[in-house]
């Protein structure tokens, strides 16, 4: 099973921050049944979230090396100095 990304772990830690936060100020609930209700299916929802952000594409090997690109000015030339007086 791969690691988790840094986007992963951001995305669903701020899912169960802010899903817990506002479905504990909708439902107005002060019970610990309710909280712990509330809580679990923050975390099932920020393990969702998590779990569905899109991982980023792997190289493939097998793919031929860009050759850099030659410019299209010729290198200046120097020009001799002439010390004739």
């Amino acid at each position: 099973m791969p690691r988790p990304t840094a986007a992963q772990l951001v995305y669903g830690s701020c899912t169960v921050i802010f899903s817990t936060l506002a479905m504990l100020l909708l439902s107005q609930t002060s019970s610990r049944l309710g909280v712990s209700v509330i809580a679990l299916s923050a975390l099932a929802l920020g393990l969702l979230v998590a779990m569905t952000v899109p991982l980023p594409k792997a190289r493939t090997t097998g793919a031929p090396a860009r050759t850099p690109v030659a410019s299209a000015e010729p290198a200046p030339q120097e020009q001799p100095v002439s010390t004739a007086l």
